[in-house]
C-alpha cells in the first residue's frame, strides 16, 4: 500500500499520510462497501423477475426537479433511455469503484446520479440529511482522496507507459 497521497483542492496542494494505524484500510472499506452497493442496486434491476421501470419514480417525484422528472416520465425515448441508463451506470459505477478502475470517473458519474436521486426524493419530510445525501457525499469522498489508488487498479494502471505520457489521464483514474 503507498504511503501518501496527494490532492489539490483551491489550489492549494495537500499531502495525507495514510500508512499510520488503519486510515488506509478505512479509505479501501470505503471505496468496497460504496461500490459494492451501487453495483449490488444495478444488478439487481437486471436480476429481478420484472424489467425495470423507473416510470413511477419520476412521474411521482415531490423534489424540486419534479417537473423536469414527470417530463421524462411522459416522453418515450427520455424514459427508455433513463431505463436503460440507470442500472447500466450504477452497474459500471459500481463495478469501477469496487475494482478501484477509473475511479474518479465512476465517482463523478455515481454523485451525478446521487443529485438526480436527491433531488428527485427530496420530499424531505426528516430533514434534508437522508441516504441519498450519504451517497453523493461518499461519491465526492472517492473522487477527491483517489482512492483507487490505495489497493485498486487505478495504482497499477498509472505506472503504465500510456498513462505516463498522457498525465490528464490521472483526472479519470485515482
Amino acid at each position: 500500500m503507498a504511503a501518501t497521497g496527494q490532492i489539490e483542492i483551491f489550489g492549494n496542494r495537500m499531502d495525507f499520510d495514510y500508512s499510520q494505524g488503519a486510515t488506509g484500510y478505512v479509505l479501501v472499506l470505503v471505496r468496497l462497501i460504496t461500490g459494492y452497493w451501487f453495483l449490488n442496486a444495478g444488478m439487481g434491476k437486471y436480476l429481478a423477475p420484472e424489467p425495470f421501470s423507473a416510470a413511477g419514480w419520476l412521474a411521482n417525484s415531490t423534489g424540486p426537479i419534479s417537473g423536469f422528472l414527470a417530463w421524462a416520465a411522459a416522453t418515450p425515448w427520455m424514459l427508455e433511455f433513463t431505463n436503460f441508463m440507470i442500472p447500466l451506470g450504477q452497474t459500471l459505477i459500481g463495478l469501477g469503484i469496487l475494482i478501484g478502475a477509473l475511479t474518479r470517473l465512476a465517482a463523478f458519474f455515481g454523485g451525478f446520479l446521487m443529485v438526480f436521486f436527491y433531488l428527485g426524493n427530496a420530499d424531505w419530510g426528516h430533514g434534508m440529511v437522508n441516504g441519498d445525501l450519504f451517497g453523493l457525499m461518499m461519491f465526492a469522498l472517492i473522487g477527491t482522496l483517489a482512492m483507487g489508488r490505495i489497493l485498486g487498479l487505478d495504482a497499477i494502471i498509472e505506472k503504465t507507459e500510456f498513462v505516463r505520457q498522457r498525465p490528464a489521464l490521472k483526472y479519470i483514474l485515482g
